[in-house]
């Protein structure tokens, strides 16, 4: 049980924290590495259907999701997991792992202990115009651009988005 009493305590409410479009969804960041003394970082998605991540593997924190709705379909190591509203997932660091949701959309936390992803997600997204699930990109990503800035937070993207076959 932690006694550092030089934290404070982290209070957001609905519909508050920095919004960012990010892999084609909205993300919004509930508590970051500065707001909890680098221990860990919260952001809330809000995906369409398809949306997910690059297969890449995470070399300075664990990853976890908590499906508030909808579906997630997760690969990691080898193996599929469908992880429905309701579900926890754990991808400790170092497993190559990518994700897709599998429902018209969904919602989850994904939290990363230590925090500093949400570095990333600044780096890489671009501000939300509005709380909601982004248009379609005009153009594909730049693997390239999105890799090397990756590598920069310690994450190496290993493949394309989607899952394995």
């Amino acid at each position: 049980m932690s006694t550092d009493t030089t934290i404070d305590a982290v209070v957001v409410g609905p519909g508050e924290g920095e919004a960012f479009w990010f892999f084609g969804c909205l993300v919004t960041v509930k508590a970051s590495a500065a707001t909890t003394g680098g221990r860990l970082a919260v952001l809330e998605h809000l995906a369409p259907l398809g949306a997910g991540s690059p297969l890449h593997v995470h070399h300075r924190e664990d990853e976890w999701f908590h499906i508030l709705e909808g579906e997630l379909t997760v690969w990691v190591d080898g193996e599929v997991h469908v992880a429905p509203a309701g579900g926890f997932v754990f991808l400790p660091a170092g497993r190559p792992h990518t994700f897709l949701v599998s429902s018209d959309t969904a919602r989850f936390l994904l939290v990363t202990g230590p925090g500093g992803f949400e570095e990333f997600v600044r780096e890489a997204g671009v501000p939300a115009v509005r709380r909601e699930i982004p248009p379609p990109a005009a153009e594909p990503p730049d693997v390239a651009a999105i890799s090397a800035l990756a590598a920069t937070h310690g994450i190496d993207i290993v493949g394309p988005p989607g899952i394995p076959a």
